[in-house]
């Protein structure tokens, strides 16, 4: 995920940051699901940020120049109250058949940190397909990303969306 530092930070004031985190395909418009803590850096920036605004990598199991990877950008949206998560049971388990370890921070009574719930919704679809005149580099209609079947038919598809079938 990246994000931007506020503008009013002391030091990196509009500079980019960037770390690995946990998110899952729970939704089938495309929308991911986010586990979000507040004590995080890249929260403190959603929160900031006036759009909420952040951007996700997605790419293939072994990430390499000629392989297929996917930019997300969007907005998220938080759902502090855990009782007002839309789809709260299904989202749960959803995740949770991703990231098994993350059962310790999800959001309820037992978490070590105040945790909720959080939906990133893209907005823009940059894909790299690979390499330049072989493959599909470029932006991608919001509406073929969300329509895109599942990756459980068997075709190419980056994130578990099907974004483009080269042949």
């Amino acid at each position: 995920m990246a994000t931007v530092y506020p503008a009013d930070h002391a030091t990196l004031a509009g500079a980019p940051f960037s770390l690995q985190e946990y998110y899952a395909s729970c939704h089938a418009n495309g929308s991911l699901t986010l586990l979000f803590l507040p004590i995080s850096r890249h929260s403190q920036n959603v929160l900031l940020s006036p759009g909420h605004s952040a951007s996700i990598s997605v790419w293939s199991d072994n990430p390499a120049a000629n392989r297929p990877r996917v930019s997300l950008i969007g907005n998220v949206t938080l759902f502090p109250e855990v009782s007002h998560t839309p789809e709260r049971d299904s989202i749960q388990e959803c995740y949770l058949a991703q990231h098994p370890d993350a059962r310790w921070w999800l959001p309820g009574p037992r978490e070590p940190h105040t945790v909720y719930w959080a939906r990133f919704d893209p907005h823009s679809i940059y894909y790299v397909g690979g390499f330049g005149n072989e493959h599909f580099i470029g932006y991608i209609p919001l509406e073929m990303y969300q329509s895109a079947l599942d990756a459980d038919h068997g075709d190419v598809a980056i994130g578990e969306r099907l974004l483009l079938i080269q042949e």
